[in-house]
């Protein structure tokens, strides 16, 4: 399975970091940062990821052709989620989520602001009639979480429920 990350904004970047993580070895991993150093300093020992520069429209995951299986961005910053829903696929972040919609592939975005304004939620909800998932980093409170790595355990779990990854990060309603 071919996986594309992107992190985007400033504040959640840890989840974005904790989504990679807990990722099974056995996922091929393309990560995109709007902020290079923090996130590839973090990473550089993990062997199933590939680095890419967010000013390098030309990388491989800008085309249809390389068959990525899911895209996500997490956290993914309002002005990041504007251009999406706009079409605007002027980085690299934004070309693999046009990518994503454009061949039918899962795209989640996880926004990271609150409260969302108006203009948000109409971007989310436009695509979300694409298929796309919108999936804030929201705390379900079933989860008797403890700590808030069990809550960071919860949320990243629930993501991977979503796009088909099998985890057993958090417990299971019973």
């Amino acid at each position: 399975m071919k996986l594309v990350v992107a992190i985007t904004g400033a504040s959640g970047v840890e989840l974005g970091k904790k989504f990679i993580e807990h990722l099974p070895n056995n996922i091929e991993v393309h990560l995109i940062t709007t902020n290079n150093a923090l996130t590839v300093n973090h990473f550089e020992n993990k062997n199933n990821i590939t680095f890419h520069n967010n000013s390098n429209i030309a990388a491989s995951i800008a085309s249809g052709s390389f068959q990525v299986d899911i895209t996500v961005v997490i956290p993914c910053s309002m002005n990041t989620l504007a251009k999406i829903a706009c079409g605007i696929a002027d980085n690299l972040v934004t070309r693999a989520a046009a990518v994503a919609i454009k061949e039918q592939k899962k795209l989640l975005l996880a926004p990271r602001e609150l409260p969302f304004s108006p203009i948000a939620l109409e971007n989310m909800l436009k695509l979300s009639r694409l298929n796309v998932i919108i999936a804030p980093p929201v705390m379900g409170f079933y989860s008797e979480s403890q700590s808030v790595d069990d809550m960071e355990r919860f949320i990243i779990g629930k993501w991977y429920d979503v796009l088909g990854i099998e985890n057993s990060l958090y417990e299971r309603w019973q």
